[in-house]
């Protein structure tokens, strides 16, 4: 049996059970700031999850603050007093937001990020910010100014990304809770490769600012990362609703609720596997039958699941992928071209994405946007079918922390870095949300695959609902924790 210090105990807590103990005055916020830094100087060091941190005597500081608060009865909301790092895509006033690159490591932002704002609002403690691949790329998360965020499960292995921080230092117990963005499943690979939940919502719940462009970078949002669902869907309630500095933010009041009820089940709950597209999909052994076990256990529920397929040209959807990718990643890669040496520092699959953006013509944006427009027929077609479409969350498993991207699945060649990352696209182009949920274990018992559970157009709620009923079923699969948690 694994005896805990009690430090480590009172960080291993989730999010809402430490908000009703720090109401409770059961400990205090000063006492799970120190729980939360030995934790980390415990075990940040060999997995690179959080990056620029504080020092030990500011956030005691602020910790002692909450609590002052609290002994004057004053409750700056239900994170009050709670530790969280900001993905380091987002802008927190006093970090640098360096974007993992070396360009950006002097780059301190003159405002939050509504989501941020909004964390600390609600009484959170920004600590530092978590790792990333470099400006977003990848789903592994590695850059030449951190280092490379280790697995939790093994270190020598990738944590997906590229929230891969987030995702490591919530299944470590570094962090209750964390964000993260999701652009090609960077919210949803590394959740599902640390055994922990994440959610891609649907675009315009969580308003993105501040921002050069506000219009067509429709493809990234912000969201939310947890250990348990209700966790996961009271975080999104804090970091949603319609702000007007961005003029595609959904018109939710901010603060609105997405949790699911106590009696959250899949009883009739209509599931649409889509598997690996009928082949289309390079697939490692053994990902699909771990997804299967855990519809498996949705239908034991009373879920009923079935095939699903997507009649589509799924060449032509890729096709459309790259242009809509490239078109938007260029300028972020051309706003730091001007830096000295900018192009002996930027990563090869940056400078070919830039590469691509300047050879694209508005008549082939236009057409991609044809595409996206008629995969979001054919799945909306699907929902009059089913209530929720699942997929692996991502088509390898976590692979040696070493390599850069997989050149090989399965016997077929990686024609591009994010290839094989394939299977979250539909989602994103869709504008729908997703959910990634732990599905199980490879066959060696040690590496963590998630199940993409994809719901109807601004169906966040219901969404979040249908995980929180999985969640009820899978108990022991859900209670199993990395080495040395």
């Amino acid at each position: 049996m694994l005896h805990l210090s009690p430090e480590h105990a009172l960080a291993g807590l989730d999010a809402s059970a430490l908000s009703q103990a720090i109401h409770a005055r059961q400990f205090s916020c000063r006492e799970l700031m120190q729980a939360t830094l030995a934790r980390v100087a415990q075990v940040n060091p060999l997995h690179v999850a959080i990056v620029s941190l504080a020092s030990e005597e500011a956030l005691l500081a602020q910790a002692d603050q909450c609590d002052a608060e609290l002994a004057l009865g004053r409750s700056r909301g239900w994170l009050h007093g709670l530790p969280f790092a900001a993905k380091d895509t987002g802008h927190a006033l006093g970090f640098p937001r360096t974007e993992g690159s070396p360009l950006l490591r002097e780059s301190m932002p003159a405002h939050d990020s509504i989501h941020v704002e909004r964390v600390k609002a609600a009484g959170a403690i920004v600590i530092g910010k978590t790792n990333m691949s470099e400006f977003g790329l990848g789903s592994h998360s590695y850059n030449r100014l951190f280092g490379t965020t280790r697995n939790a499960w093994d270190p020598a292995l990738s944590a997906g990304g590229s929230s891969g921080g987030a995702a490591v230092a919530l299944a470590l117990r570094l962090l209750p809770l964390a964000d993260g963005s999701d652009f090609m499943g960077s919210l949803r690979n590394p959740a599902g490769w640390n055994h922990v939940f994440g959610m891609r919502p649907s675009f315009g719940r969580v308003p993105a600012w501040p921002k050069p462009e506000l219009w067509l970078h429709q493809l990234s949002t912000d969201g939310p990362m947890a250990r348990s669902v209700r966790d996961l869907a009271r975080l999104l309630g804090t970091q949603a609703g319609y702000d007007p500095r961005v003029p595609l933010s959904l018109g939710d009041a901010p603060g609105s609720s997405f949790a699911p009820g106590l009696d959250a089940n899949v009883q009739g709950v209509r599931v649409g596997w889509l598997g690996d597209l009928g082949g289309h999909l390079a697939m490692e052994p053994g990902i699909l039958g771990v997804c299967e076990q855990a519809l498996a256990s949705m239908a034991g529920g009373g879920a009923m699941v079935a095939p699903a397929r997507l009649d589509l040209d799924l060449d032509a959807v890729w096709q459309a992928w790259l242009v809509w990718r490239s078109a938007l990643v260029a300028p972020t890669v051309a706003a730091v071209l001007h830096l000295p040496d900018a192009l002996a520092q930027i990563k090869p699959e940056a400078l070919w994405e830039y590469e691509r953006g300047q050879g694209l013509q508005i008549a082939d944006l236009h057409q991609a946007s044809r595409v996206r427009s008629q995969l979001y027929a054919r799945v909306l077609a699907l929902f009059e079918r089913f209530d929720v479409l699942a997929l692996p969350s991502a088509q390898a498993w976590p692979f040696d922390a070493g390599i850069t991207w997989p050149r090989e699945i399965a016997g077929r060649t990686m024609d591009t870095y994010h290839r094989w990352m394939e299977v979250t696209l539909y989602a994103t182009l869709a504008g729908l949300p997703a959910i990634s949920v732990p599905a199980g274990f490879d066959a060696s018992g040690r590496l963590p695959m998630g199940l993409q559970l994809i719901g109807r157009p601004r169906g966040d709620a219901a969404l979040l609902a249908v995980a929180a009923g999985y969640e009820r079923l899978v108990p022991e699969l859900l209670a199993r924790r990395p080495p040395g948690c």
